[in-house]
Formats: C-alpha cells, structure tokens, sequence
C-alpha cells in the first residue's frame, strides 16, 4: 500500500526538488522507519488515515530506540517532508504534521580559524612535494570560496573562468553557481595545473577533474580531511577542525567584515536564508569592540 506512495515521493524529491541520490535516500529512510513502526500495530494505516496520536506516538518510539534529539528532529523533518508532498499531491485534504513538534536541539556552532590561523595552517604544506603544490591550491580555493568539500572535490576544469575571477560551483542537488575566486587562488590553481598536474598519469574519465591523487584520479572527501587536520597538527591548533571549518571560517570572517547576508547566501549556495544565519554569530570581543567603536553610550 505504501510502495506507491513512496515511488511518488520518489520521483517528487528527485525531479522536483533536484535532490541528490544520497539526500533522497536519506528521505525515503525516514518514511520507511514510520512504515515499519505502523507495521508494528494491528493492521498498517494508509498515510490518509494516520493521524497526529500516531505520529505523537512514533516519536516517542523513535526517542525510546536511543536516538539523540538532533536525530530525532531530523527524521521528523523528513516525514513533515513526505506528508507536505501528499497535500501538494492531494493525496491527503489535511496535514497530520502541523502541529506535530519536534525535540529541542542545541544548535552546535563549529570551531572557527582566525585569518591568521588559515594562514598558519597554508604555511606548513611542503611545496617542495608535487601534492603539496596542489594542497595549497586546495586549501587557498576552500577559503577563497567558502567551498564544501564535496564541491572542490568535483571541481572541473570547465568550470573555471580564472580571467575573469569566477568558477562554476556544482552544489547540492546539481544546483549550479558561480562563485567569485581570489588573486591568491586563482596564481595556485594556475601553478599546479601548469607545473604538477600535467605531469601525472590520467585516468580516463578524470580529464576535466581539476584536483587529482598521484594515480590520476580524484580526490575523496576523507583525503581532504586527513590533510587538513595534519596540517592543523603540525601548526600546533588544537581546535575541532574539518573541511567544513574552511567553509564556516570563510562566512563567519565576511560577515564580521560586514558582508550582507544574502550575498553570503548566494556564494555558498544554501537554498534558505535561515541555513546562512548560523554564520552571523560573532564572537564577544567583535561585538563588544564594534559597540565601543559605534554605540555612542560605549565611547569613551
């Protein structure tokens, strides 16, 4: 009964909202844990007839399984998702997730690298290897272009347009964008395609893929991280730091610039201005020397 339901919700995720492989699996998990804890029951409702008692009901099933609260929110998430496309789809005439809640989560703010920090980190590749040549053009195009590191992992050499500062970002779901690049990326992207990258072997079908492992093929996320925190070892930072810290570090530091938010928006590449609040928080010593600069009452 619910197979059709789920081909539809399928196809929905997949050709109109032009979501990954992966996210829409992760979706259709999510639908799939309320099919089998309604499985649990008498007999299996159809979606129509599954009301907020049940959903009330499975959440408390979720939370007695362990899962932690962010856990918890995020399948809820999902079958508020699944339910939303059976209104669209009038499958359904009323919403049984309205009012359905969901557990508080404590949004954790990663770690965030000062500029000098980036830096540091940038100062302890070896140049004097071939990958360090392309590390530093790795990490100064990360920064440059608050990218994720799926995205500098697949980044093609078709899409970069270095003459005149920009790349094409292929993001989350296909979504394409054009980023802008700085001076200092653009000079390493230049030296290692002109200098390292033309002496590796190739692998066919990597032709195009900018940022390749010494066997000529590319990159994986997992690679990254590992350079990344060797090098955060080696300049001797201790804080909790990935890939992503690159991407955070890069919109945090605009936005303490005074970077409009939805220009910040738009170079990452999120779908939904609340996504991009998470970067507007400052630390206590920003906020309190911009009110001793400005606030008239802070003036000495």
């Amino acid at each position: 009964m619910w197979d059709a339901y789920k081909k539809g919700y399928k196809a929905f995720l997949r050709l109109e909202k032009s979501l990954s492989d992966h996210s829409v699996e992760a979706y259709l998990r999510d639908v799939e844990k309320l099919t089998v804890f309604l499985a649990s029951g008498e007999s299996i409702k159809a979606p129509a007839a599954v009301d907020l008692k049940d959903l009330q009901q499975f959440v408390k099933w979720i939370s007695e399984l362990g899962m932690t609260a962010t856990s918890q929110a995020r399948i809820i998430s999902g079958i508020r998702s699944f339910y939303k496309y059976l209104l669209t789809e009038q499958i359904i005439s009323t919403d049984p997730t309205a009012l359905l809640e969901a557990p508080k989560t404590r949004r954790a703010l990663p770690d965030v690298l000062s500029f000098e920090e980036i830096e540091l980190i940038i100062s302890k590749i070896d140049q004097s290897k071939p990958e360090g040549g392309r590390n530093k053009a790795i990490l100064e195009t990360m920064y440059s272009c608050g990218l994720r590191v799926s995205e500098v992992v697949n980044l093609k050499i078709s899409c970069l347009y270095l003459d005149v500062g920009f790349i094409r970002v292929i993001g989350k779901g296909d979504k394409e964008r054009l980023v802008p690049i700085g001076s200092d990326a653009i000079k390493y992207i230049k030296l290692y395609k002109e200098n390292i990258r033309v002496h590796q072997p190739m692998v066919p079908g990597y032709e195009d893929i900018l940022f390749l492992n010494q066997r000529g093929k590319g990159l994986t996320r997992v690679m990254i991280f590992y350079i990344i925190r060797d090098l955060a070892a080696k300049a001797g930072i201790t804080k909790s730091i990935s890939p992503h810290t690159f991407r955070h570090s890069f919109a945090t530091h605009l936005v303490e610039g005074g970077a409009d938010l939805r220009a910040v928006q738009e170079m990452l590449g999120h779908e939904s201005i609340t996504t991009t609040e998470i970067y507007t928080h400052l630390d206590r010593d920003f906020l309190r020397n911009t009110l001793q600069q400005f606030h008239p009452a802070f003036k000495k």
